[in-house]
């Protein structure tokens, strides 16, 4: 197996996250609930597409690009983490996101605008329409002398997951060092690259820990992470086989994509007031509240750690009603 240390990266987060106990939900469900602040990470308003962009943007810049383009939606957080981490690298950031240019600016489009993205509009039915119109863009820039480099929804390729195989190898350290067994990795799943990097990892330094992403859209997430994390493995030349128990995709889509859920508005209340930590209505609400269902009903085997994977995404808070 490769180093992962080896591997290109731009250090543009302040890692390790803090890692650590939440008392009050712990005591509450009866199991040792833990969890891994990568809200926290030191850039912009933190989140987990930071740790692919170390991964992806040292790739853009070996590459001799000065330009990069994403996409998502309207309040995509991985848009506009792109951008905070292309202007501290002094490059362009070309935002094509897949939205009506008559959309209200908040939350994360007011962010955009402060990291001096370039920010375009398509009402589109697809992302293929939206990746065409970066290919457009992409190749106007080249004939100016220009070089762009074109990252797909949410960072999720396979060098991009390889930010969360290091995650785990980091909170398994933090969780060797406080005497923690740990028996369960839960996150949001939104595009497929951080779930791929955390089930990888945790084969690879969590053996016997069951990771479980909560989809908080339609796609087929059952086949998506397990590839992206083959993937994932190839650049780290190791075996990404597993136990067959050792993933689980569940769903908490709701009305839809980041279509918020009233039923998981309670729970992110809870855990505002208990330990003052915000979730966002789009991905982490969804996905701590389906944890503390499964908490509640006694889905999740076993007596040891529960760990959960905070992947940030704040400014959704200023940007739509919880209902």
């Amino acid at each position: 197996m490769k180093n992962i240390s080896d591997l290109p990266r731009l250090p543009l987060g302040l890692y390790p996250t803090p890692f650590y106990k939440l008392e009050s939900v712990s005591k509450r469900y009866g199991r040792d609930v833990y969890i891994k602040r990568d809200d926290l990470c030191g850039m912009a308003l933190g989140g987990n597409k930071v740790r692919k962009l170390e991964f992806l943007l040292a790739q853009a810049k070996a590459d001799g690009c000065d330009t990069v383009f994403t996409t998502g939606g309207v309040q995509s957080n991985h848009a506009a983490l792109t951008a905070a981490c292309a202007a501290r690298l002094g490059m362009k950031a070309v935002l094509v996101l897949k939205g009506r240019e008559t959309v209200e600016r908040r939350g994360n489009l007011v962010l955009d605008d402060l990291y001096g993205a370039e920010v375009h509009m398509v009402d589109a039915e697809s992302y293929e329409e939206i990746y065409g119109e970066m290919r457009r863009r992409s190749a106007e820039l080249a004939a100016q002398g220009h070089k762009g480099c074109l990252i797909p929804l949410g960072g999720s390729t396979p060098l991009g997951s390889v930010g969360y195989v290091n995650c785990v190898r980091e909170f398994t350290v933090q969780a060797m060092a406080a005497g923690v067994r740990i028996d369960h990795i839960v996150s949001a799943t939104g595009s497929g690259g951080t779930t791929a990097g955390l089930l990888l990892g945790a084969r690879l330094f969590q053996p016997g820990a069951k990771v479980t992403g909560v989809a908080v859209s339609g796609d087929p997430f059952d086949k998506i992470v397990p590839e992206l994390a083959a993937g994932a493995a190839e650049i780290l030349d190791c075996a990404s086989a597993g136990n067959p128990g050792d993933f689980e995709m569940v769903e908490n889509v709701g009305a839809g994509y980041a279509v918020p859920n009233p039923q998981d508005t309670p729970y992110i209340r809870a855990l505002a007031r208990d330990e003052g930590i915000l979730l966002d209505p789009v991905y982490t609400g969804k996905a701590y509240s389906k944890l503390c269902q499964m908490l509640e009903s006694g889905n999740l085997s076993g007596d040891g750690a529960v760990v959960f994977v905070h992947t940030g995404g704040a400014a959704a808070l200023f940007a739509m009603d919880l209902g």
